[in-house]
């Protein structure tokens, strides 16, 4: 039998979770963008707002580490899985800032692959604010590694399909120019959820 010396205190499992359900109102609210008639600056407005939430949790998460003296895993992974978090939550409010800035909602319709692109994102929160609490326990990780890892992979076709679209002499150069931004950031938070889910695999792997 293992044993371990290390707390099970649930004070930073309970931040890395309230930090992932953060991701799952961020997806949410971008997934409201393709409704019609929608609020894009109240939906931006209240993006920011989530931001701004994970940014004390963030806080919040490092000053914990700081005034613990035995944490229940490496300071340095639990400082980064908190940093990815919020790089993660970064990339979504950019995406909705960027789309109300530069009027992209105004346009007859965006691309289907924006919103395919959207779903991954959402799908990918919805497995990292699962897989948070069971960080405690360290079991039943693997699938959600895995799978995050494949949605990583299905939101790179995602994106080249986007680019395509973007080069095809749709749009026009400067529409071509904001949309390019706003696909960019897509693909950040999507490679964002996946560095957050190779980081549980290492946390997990060492205390295993």
């Amino acid at each position: 039998m293992k044993f371990s010396f290390r707390p099970t205190e649930g004070a930073f499992y309970e931040l890395f979770t309230r930090a992932a359900q953060n991701l799952v109102r961020g997806t949410t609210l971008l997934n409201e963008l393709a409704l019609p008639g929608v609020d894009v600056q109240s939906v931006s407005e209240r993006l920011t707002e989530v931001e701004h939430d994970s940014d004390q949790i963030t806080h919040e998460l490092y000053k914990k580490i700081n005034s613990t003296f035995i944490t229940p895993f490496d300071r340095e992974d639990i400082y980064r899985l908190g940093s990815l978090l919020d790089d993660v939550m970064d990339h979504l409010e950019a995406v909705g800032d960027l789309l109300y800035l530069y009027g992209l909602t105004e346009l007859p319709a965006l691309p289907r692959e924006l919103h395919e692109m959207v779903n991954v994102l959402d799908q990918q929160a919805k497995l990292t604010a699962e897989a948070m609490p069971r960080l405690q326990s360290m079991k039943d990780l693997e699938d959600y590694w895995i799978e995050c890892n494949r949605l990583e992979n299905e939101g790179d076709r995602i994106n080249r399909q986007l680019l395509v679209r973007l080069f095809s002499g749709e749009y026009d150069a400067l529409t071509v120019l904001k949309m390019k931004e706003v696909a960019d950031e897509l693909e950040a938070a999507c490679d964002a959820f996946e560095h957050v889910a190779n980081t549980v695999e290492t946390i997990a792997v060492k205390e295993s």
